[in-house]
């Protein structure tokens, strides 16, 4: 009788152990982990920022972080196919948001961004990322690149959204949907050259203004990359050379006319800050003053000087990189680094095993859109790219972008999730 008893309560044992160890494997340590603590280091750097001022956003960082880990772990449980059925209708809001940020949106910094909305400001660009990503990949899913009219939806799909966020102006939250967009395409199946002639204009406005003589080489040579890889081949070549040439005339008209003042500033700049180190290259200059004045081990938290006495103004936000410089050093800027670099691995690694394209494609868009908004910001704050108002994931305050960031990831651990109850069940 004992004996009996004993084996059914080992037996229960077992299968609560058992319980324990799934649910340890479904819990994604890196996925979790990482941001969190990202956003626990980042209250304390904002705090830093904010020593001097008579305002704290620290815990709204922190408050806004706990609303996005709930509604990101009431994510993780719902599979991601079902929200198929409410792309379209997702898409819809998203453009009218977009539409009424220019229509009756609230004005700060020389830009029209935001809807208040009780209160409360939101950025429906940061949201319409995440939407882009979803319905991209849904069209992507369906649609297989395989010829270059099949770039027509797709491109379709994302210009709306990414017109009305370039006219707010908002040229940093604009120049992630391009890698998003691509990414999610070469990842779809699409050759790798179209890749590359499609940012070959990019490249056409640059030497445009760099070094134009390049011209004469670099526009043959997109020619012979669209014969070697397009369909009609010599047509292709043709066309190419021509739209090339055309992006080379139009360049200074869009230089005068399609950007604003301050954003052609941010771009001259970058390349001598010195020109005006009192106004447009001011940013650059004190945030590489303050991460090298960090050393190796850094001066430790809250206690950087030149982020007490806020030399570089706004900190909180896209330079926050800079605090972490100062008062963490190398080795912190470093374990950061490396943080953000496992959590794209990881991102790599649930994307490879999803079970659907659709989850696989939506998985790659979030990972292309946090790589590309930490390395361009890094960037910035070390001064070798141009100031373009893109924040650091789960590090600059912002409350609309740490939320898309969270609803993103929880998304991603529901593709994780479903992931292991696939390899368990095989």
């Amino acid at each position: 009788m004992f004996s009996n008893l004993d084996i059914t309560r080992n037996g229960n044992l077992f299968r609560r152990a058992s319980r324990l160890r799934k649910k340890w494997k479904d819990f994604e340590l890196i996925l979790w982990g990482i941001p969190t603590l990202l956003v626990f280091f980042a209250g304390i750097l904002i705090a830093s920022t904010q020593r001097q001022a008579n305002y704290a956003d620290w815990y709204n960082h922190w408050i806004t972080a706990a609303i996005g880990i709930v509604m990101a772990l009431g994510l993780a449980q719902f599979p991601l196919e079902r929200i198929k059925p409410f792309l379209p209708l997702l898409y819809g809001i998203t453009v009218i948001s977009l539409l009424a940020v220019r229509l009756v949106g609230t004005t700060a910094l020389g830009a029209q961004r935001w809807l208040s909305i009780g209160g409360i400001n939101i950025q429906p660009s940061e949201f319409a990322k995440l939407t882009i990503i979803l319905v991209l990949a849904s069209v992507l899913e369906k649609h297989r690149i395989l010829h270059p009219r099949d770039l027509i939806k797709p491109l379709a799909v994302i210009f709306l959204p990414w017109a009305l966020v370039f006219i707010q102006p908002d040229l940093g939250t604009s120049l992630v949907f391009t890698p998003i967009l691509l990414i999610m395409l070469y990842w779809s199946g699409m050759p790798l050259e179209w890749g590359l002639l499609t940012v070959s204009a990019i490249v056409t406005s640059i030497l445009v203004g760099v070094a134009s003589w390049s011209l004469f080489l670099w526009i043959p040579m997109t020619g012979l990359l669209a014969y070697r890889s397009l369909p009609y081949k010599r047509l292709a070549a043709f066309i190419t050379m021509f739209l090339q040439s055309l992006m080379a005339w139009i360049t200074p008209w869009l230089w005068l006319y399609g950007l604003k003042e301050y954003q052609r500033d941010r771009l001259v700049l970058f390349l001598d800050p010195l020109k005006d180190p009192l106004g447009g290259g001011y940013h650059l200059l004190q945030s590489t003053v303050g991460i090298g004045s960090g050393g190796l081990l850094g001066t430790g938290l809250l206690q950087g000087q030149l982020t007490k006495l806020r030399f570089i103004p706004e900190q909180h936000t896209d330079f926050i990189f800079s605090a972490l410089g100062e008062e963490m050093g190398f080795i912190g800027t470093t374990i950061v680094l490396t943080g953000f670099l496992l959590l794209i691995i990881r991102l790599l690694a649930v994307a490879k095993k999803a079970h659907t394209d659709f989850e696989s494609l939506f998985v790659i868009g979030v990972c292309t859109m946090l790589m590309f908004q930490v390395v361009v910001n890094i960037f910035m704050t070390i001064g070798l790219g141009p100031v373009t108002g893109i924040p650091l994931p789960f590090m600059s305050y912002g409350r609309s972008a740490l939320l898309v960031n969270f609803l993103a990831l929880g998304l991603c651990i529901s593709v994780a999730r479903r992931g292991h109850d696939l390899i368990r069940n095989w």
